[in-house]
């Protein structure tokens, strides 16, 4: 078993300011679950807590409803994997992935054979009698995830633990992790501030941002519908365009948006729950704009263009504005260059709608195509 529960946790610095604030957050038993967010938004800290690294200020962090707070590390069923390996250089890497049952007074048999098997599911058998030096950076990190193997944790921890590999050991590393989970079935609880990472191996995905959490769900979920402009901004590469806008007028069960930074117009073939005049932000990811013949469409220039091999991507000054959209299209286009003029039309259903404090707007129909009116 390995459920964790955090009841309105909070961590306070001394006499400084708060940089947790009342976290709740409920992670079943097996679950993979990503903290995700910038730099100093209070991610690696949460861990931290849960790991009994951090002392906890005020709430409660129960294991399998056991409450830990007091307990120390080494009490509460936990291993947790570092950004930076943190291995004896002096011992071989049978010795340490063994050393943490060698303290708790296992016999020899017990380490060779919990060793064995942690070797053998991370394909690092080859490897146990070489010292840290003769490893490559992403065979460390396998050692490091082995040595928290074999003390067969209720939770696995994990710290930005890809952050120290080039970026295609990354994917590799990333494909092994995934597998890792679906053999062991353990809760795994995984921090990052790379949104791909989180949306690849997460489960679960939790978005933390200045020390709460902004929204918690599946990939998918929270890709496709965030619930404000912080996560629809964060989650998403390259991130979501935001537009300002105002709904003009509600006609039977559609919505009828203008476009104020290009003064053009949109129908949702749907109806937004907020009242004709409302100032809002229209959410439209990259994919969902397709560039189309000048003079179709919202009119704008092409600014750059990133040509990415299947892929390229554009990003396009609006006509009349300073507002620059970022536009997914085949790799393989070849009429689109810097200043020349293009349409852009909205063709999925997918937009996403923002009030005036930055919230989700809720749309009735959200299956419903979305047609560009323009």
């Amino acid at each position: 078993m390995g459920e964790l529960v955090l009841r309105n946790v909070e961590k306070t610095y001394g006499d400084g300011p708060k940089v947790i604030h009342g976290i709740d957050l409920h992670v079943p038993d097996g679950q993979f679950t990503a903290f995700v967010g910038p730099s100093g938004c209070g991610k690696s800290t949460m861990l931290r807590m849960i790991a009994g690294l951090e002392s906890v200020s005020a709430g409660d962090i129960l294991i399998d409803g056991v409450r830990v707070n007091d307990l120390q590390p080494r009490d509460r069923g936990i291993s947790m994997v570092f950004q930076n390996y943190a291995l004896y250089p002096h011992m071989s890497v049978a010795e340490n992935m063994g050393f943490s049952l060698r303290l708790s007074g296992a016999s020899k048999a017990e380490i060779k054979h919990a060793v064995g098997r942690a070797a053998e599911i991370l394909q690092i058998n080859h490897l146990l009698d070489r010292k840290p030096r003769a490893l490559s950076g992403g065979q460390r990190q396998r050692v490091a995830i082995g040595r928290a193997i074999v003390r067969k944790p209720r939770i696995f921890l994990f710290d930005e633990p890809l952050s120290n590999l080039d970026a295609a050991l990354r994917v590799q590393t990333r494909i092994e992790l995934a597998k890792l989970h679906r053999e062991l079935g353990t809760t795994m609880i995984y921090v990052t501030h790379d949104q791909v990472e989180a949306m690849t191996l997460g489960q679960k995905i939790v978005v933390f941002n200045k020390g709460y959490i902004e929204q918690v769900g599946a990939p998918l979920d929270l890709y496709a519908r965030p619930a404000n402009l912080f996560v629809g901004g964060f989650l998403g590469s390259p991130k979501m365009n935001f537009l300002p806008g105002r709904l003009v007028a509600h006609r039977d069960t559609q919505s009828v948006i203008e476009l104020t930074g290009c003064n053009e117009r949109i129908t949702l073939k749907a109806r937004a729950a907020c009242d004709v005049g409302a100032e809002l932000t229209v959410g439209v990811r990259p994919e969902q704009l397709a560039a189309v013949t000048p003079g179709l469409g919202i009119g704008a220039n092409v600014e750059i263009v990133e040509h990415l091999g299947d892929v390229s991507i554009l990003h396009a000054c609006l006509t009349g504005s300073n507002q620059t959209v970022s536009v997914r299209v085949d790799g393989t286009a070849s009429n689109l260059d810097v200043g020349s003029p293009i349409g852009l039309a909205l063709t999925v259903s997918a937009v996403n709608l923002f009030d005036s404090d930055g919230y989700a707007i809720a749309i009735a129909n959200e299956t419903q195509a979305v047609a560009a009116t323009l």
